[in-house]
């Protein structure tokens, strides 16, 4: 009956959001980070992934990113992606916003995707913002640590990602906020939201009016403020209620 709920609300929607989170592409093979075999269980995300510790010791993330950047490159869209890209192409959504720099939403077919922890598709040196795609500078790594950037004589290059201790997008962080505050409803998929400001994301949509939907495979902190709640596989749930609502 949840899902049949689910499909009833998002079918009346104008102005429905989604938000999204590491959760909906673990399903395509990428590792999340705070689960039971998440990447923060093997690194220490400060000493990893905080811009102090890049800076300081590039060679140590991009050690880490190794592999983890293989698997994010060779990853394709689940059908959980699919069905929030067919949902936007039937006007069922106006955006998705994700807290994930892996790409899938845009593979998938989705038009209008704000990334508030920006992209892991491409890599940026820190001296003249010369930008290569990620795949470029990740076929080098094994024989270049760190990868250094070939357009101004071999300085610092980082990927185009939100590093812990830096700020979150200023555009991308306000049209989000704008969103959620016009939705009528707000999909929440694959996302703990224990992550702040995404977090803030699905009480301003509610605070603002909307009603919220989450499909997530564990309970969330705020799980209590929806309509509905679906713990389930969103590769599963989401096609099904694409299905329901015919689109």
């Amino acid at each position: 009956m949840t899902v049949e709920r689910a499909a009833e609300i998002l079918a009346g929607s104008r102005t429905a959001v989604a938000l999204t989170g590491a959760g909906i592409s673990a399903e395509s093979g990428i590792p999340t980070f705070r689960g039971q075999d998440g990447l923060w269980r093997k690194f220490d995300p400060v000493k990893v992934s905080s811009i102090d510790a890049f800076l300081e010791d590039p060679a140590t993330y991009w050690t880490a990113a190794r592999d983890r950047g293989n698997i994010a490159l060779a990853a394709r869209p689940n059908p959980g992606h699919a069905a929030l890209a067919a949902m936007e192409g039937a006007g069922r959504l106006v955006a998705v916003i994700t807290q994930n720099t892996d790409g899938l939403h845009q593979a998938a077919g989705s038009k209008r995707v704000i990334e508030l922890h920006g992209s892991g598709r491409t890599v940026e040196c820190l001296h003249c913002g010369r930008r290569e795609p990620r795949s470029e500078v990740q076929a080098r790594l094994h024989v270049e640590m760190p990868p250094l950037c070939r357009g101004c004589g071999g300085r610092l290059l980082k990927p185009t990602v939100v590093l812990f201790g830096e700020p979150m997008p200023v555009a991308a962080t306000q049209e989000a906020f704008a969103l959620a505050e016009q939705a009528d409803v707000i999909l929440v998929v694959g996302t703990s939201l224990v992550v702040y400001p995404a977090a803030d994301l699905p009480l301003a949509a509610v605070r603002s009016g909307a009603r919220m939907i989450v499909v997530n495979a564990e309970p969330t902190p705020f799980d209590r403020l929806a309509e509905v709640v679906i713990h389930g596989r969103s590769g599963e749930v989401l096609p099904e209620i694409v299905s329901l609502i015919g689109a």
